[in-house]
């Protein structure tokens, strides 16, 4: 009887949920699901054996996984070239008509949130995983469970996959960062940002709290239903019980396709979620195949990436922040205001020159925008809307944080705080030393590094590799415990196996990058070579030149028992990115792109020939080794001509590239 009960429960919810998320008719109120949830609840709590794994309940969370385990995708999940502007479009669907009569596309609305990978065996969800590498992802099913428009399901008893995105809708996001700040926490900078870092959490009750989405999208076998056609795809997930984007259109020409981009161009923030673009697919089925794939990217399918927004606000103040080096950077301080995404309080100003040949000046209404859709910064002033009242920019003259006096180097437009001892340059050294591109020790945020650097424990880097002599009274701090401490141990502890380059970069030497960094590994293989290495040595590396050579030199006579307490901690010292053999067509050499390439998205072009072990600048000069071509080349291309510059077509590319 208890179990008819609880298979009745599921059956009707599992149907409310249904007729909510996907057919939009609810059948039922609030209430009535309430009243049968809680009732199912109570069941299953008494009964834990009949618990079944497509009950509405999971929908709370509760699991807890110690890390998350690889999956393997049989198909790979790709991703899309991406395009910029109309013209790349159109030369899009040229070459589509070069192979197919009469083409239809689907203009699909591009989701900013996180893909992922379905899969149900006889109707039940059974896993969900992350794109990851397009081959490799994570099993991240016990926080899909939680999403409420994911079928746990379906409406037949069948072996599938699909594929879309989950994402966080904005009015769940607005309350999320209202709830952030009541608590002290720092805040997400979008909803992607926060719909991935709910889907990484491994306690799956706080997943659960973050009413996340998705939107499917993709069937990565469609033969196998006897489907033709990208929209017979969407009609038949929809009708498994899947979400679907109600703003889907099939479209004829490219006038259509130009017509849907105009449109949500302009409504794309009155939407309750994300966009940072238009993915565009040829309709049939049958001629995605015969159009193939790249080794990257289908030849049937491209995202067009919306251009970078302005918007207008008044700029109330500017701050002055230390940097690791001691470089001083102006900010600006704006009324908050939403743009791409996010609500946007601050933007960068670069430098005092910047700031005075724009003549930004405080209480100006400003035009911002995000530079690559992620950095805010101040594009113009509309010095018309002034009223007298503004203040005139004046450089500080002595450091905001420890007072010493400012020093403006010579061919620099950048002030620097020279006192190695300022609190502000310590800070932002030990946040530096722990990102994403340095040593990746996860779990520590900005906040958590400041508290850590208040409360006394971290205040050199190798003081993160003492934390473990610690870890009883790091487990008193107030927002902290067992399981957290212990996570932030865990990473310091696995940071010690990083390869070189990792390790250069995170030290924070003058000058030296991310990109320097790996070169400097690549050349020495070892710290021990790198210490010992003189400036003559140093200069005499393509790419590394008289000032970045002076500064790794400085930096190692002053720092060698660093170095030998970091050597004493554990930390590796060598690189590992395996064969350091050269390819000789790239090594040290400086190339550039123009044009649109065939199989290739300039980024990608860009990689390999960094891979390769060149480097992509924006500009033909005497000093560049070639420039490779794709379709309707520009003025570079011109100026190769004009300067001989060997120029390579992008088979010519790949052929070179494959005598790494």
């Amino acid at each position: 009887m208890i179990e008819k009960r609880i298979d009745e429960l599921i059956k009707k919810l599992n149907k409310a949920n249904y007729e909510y998320y996907t057919l939009d008719t609810p059948s039922i109120t609030d209430q009535e699901y309430d009243d049968m949830m809680d009732e199912l609840i109570k069941l299953e709590t008494n009964n834990p054996h009949l618990v079944r794994n497509d009950s509405p309940t999971l929908r709370v969370g509760g699991e807890v996984v110690s890390s998350f385990k690889k999956v393997t995708h049989e198909i790979p999940m790709m991703s899309l070239a991406d395009v910029f502007n109309i013209d790349e479009i159109r030369e899009f669907d040229e070459r589509v008509r070069k192979t197919i009569n009469n083409p239809s596309y689907v203009c699909e609305l591009k989701i900013d949130g996180l893909s992922v990978s379905l899969k149900y065996e006889k109707g039940k969800l059974v896993r969900a995983a992350t794109r990851g590498d397009g081959v490799t992802g994570e099993d991240i099913t016990h926080n899909v469970r939680t999403i409420k428009n994911v079928p746990l399901s379906l409406q037949k008893d069948i072996d599938i996959e699909v594929r879309g995105e989950i994402y966080m809708p904005m009015s769940s996001f607005i309350k999320l960062n209202e709830e952030r700040a009541k608590n002290g926490e720092n805040l997400f900078a979008n909803p992607r940002n926060a719909a991935a870092g709910s889907v990484r959490q491994l306690d799956s009750r706080v997943a659960a709290t973050r009413n996340l989405s998705t939107f499917l999208y993709h069937l990565p076998n469609p033969e196998e239903y006897g489907i033709n056609s990208q929209m017979d795809a969407l009609k038949f997930m929809k009708n498994l019980g899947f979400t679907v984007n109600p703003n889907i259109k099939k479209i004829n020409d490219i006038n259509e396709i130009e017509e849907y981009i105009a449109y949500y161009t302009k409504e794309r923030d009155n939407l309750e979620y994300d966009i940072d673009g238009i993915v565009i697919k040829v309709n049939n089925l049958s001629e995605q195949k015969r159009l193939g794939n790249t080794a990257k990217v289908p030849r049937w399918a491209i995202a067009y990436k919306f251009p970078a927004k302005q918007v207008l606000t008044k700029l109330t103040n500017i701050e002055f922040c230390v940097g690791r080096t001691g470089k001083v950077t102006p900010r600006a301080d704006l009324d908050p205001v939403r743009l791409a995404g996010s609500v946007v309080r601050s933007a960068t100003l670069n430098n005092e020159d910047y700031i005075k040949s724009k003549d930004i000046r405080i209480g100006d209404t400003v035009s911002i925008r995000k530079a690559g859709d992620i950095i805010p910064e101040v594009v113009e002033v509309i010095k018309e809307r002034r009223n007298g009242t503004e203040e005139p920019f004046k450089m500080i003259a002595n450091c905001p944080i420890c007072g010493s006096k400012l020093v403006r180097n010579e061919n620099e437009a950048a002030y620097y705080c020279l006192n190695k001892n300022c609190d502000a340059r310590k800070i932002e050294g030990l946040i530096h030393f722990v990102s994403r591109d340095a040593m990746f020790i996860e779990g520590f945020g900005d906040a958590i590094v400041e508290d850590f650097y208040n409360y006394g424990y971290l205040k050199r880097i190798p003081d993160f590799y003492y934390l473990k002599d610690k870890k009883e009274e790091l487990q008193e701090l107030e927002g902290f415990g067992k399981k957290s401490i212990d996570n932030l141990l865990l990473s310091i502890e696995k940071s010690k196996s990083n390869s070189l380059e990792r390790l250069i970069f995170g030290l924070g030497i003058k000058h030296v990058g991310k990109k320097k960094a790996s070169i400097l590994a690549k050349y020495y293989n070892n710290m021990d070579n790198l210490v010992g290495a003189t400036f003559e040595d140093l200069r005499c590396i393509t790419d590394i030149g008289d000032k970045i050579a002076k500064s790794i030199s400085d930096y190692f006579l002053e720092n060698i028992d660093l170095i030998d307490e970091l050597k004493s901690l554990g930390l590796n010292m060598d690189y590992l990115g395996g064969n350091t053999e050269s390819n000789k067509n790239f090594e040290g050499l400086h190339f550039v792109l123009t044009g649109t390439l065939e199989n290739l998205t300039r980024n990608e072009a860009k990689k390999l020939i960094e891979d390769a072990g060149g480097d992509v600048t924006s500009s033909v000069s005497s000093q560049t080794a070639a420039v490779i071509t794709g379709a309707k080349p520009g003025s570079k291309y011109d100026k190769a001509i004009k300067l001989n510059i060997p120029i390579w077509s992008e088979e010519e590319l790949m052929n070179k590239l494959g005598g790494m």
